[in-house]
């Protein structure tokens, strides 16, 4: 997975570096798909905003957050939702995958139980 840390207005310390990259472990367990994430971090006085892009294979999902305390607060934050908008992604896809089988398993079913009794 390839992670692309950007600052506007803003000095990327390496400490803010190794606290995004630690908040990033945690994201990677939910999506096994994941290729890259480009986080892009900004200080506008008084608020601080942190952003990311996370391009998973056939989807890309965008997610920000502002606050107004400090860079480690906005980037917890940031985080947080990016955990819940992979977590989103991988159960839709974990549903649509798997939407047909129960019909064709009943209908299989039914048209056994009608050549067994003939």
């Amino acid at each position: 997975m390839n992670l692309k840390i950007t600052g506007l207005n803003f000095d990327v310390t390496e400490a803010v570096r190794e606290h995004v990259a630690l908040k990033l472990e945690r994201i990677s367990r939910h999506a096994g798909n994941l290729i890259s994430v480009t986080v892009t971090l900004s200080l506008d006085k008084p608020e601080h905003k942190a952003e990311a892009d996370a391009h998973l294979s056939g989807k890309n999902v965008h997610v920000e957050a502002v606050e107004s305390e400090n860079m480690y607060a906005a980037i917890d934050v940031m985080m947080d939702k990016l955990d819940r908008a992979l977590i989103k992604h991988k159960e839709k896809s974990n549903n649509v995958r798997g939407a047909g089988k129960p019909a064709v398993a009943e209908a299989e079913a039914e048209g056994g139980d009608e050549d067994a009794g003939a």
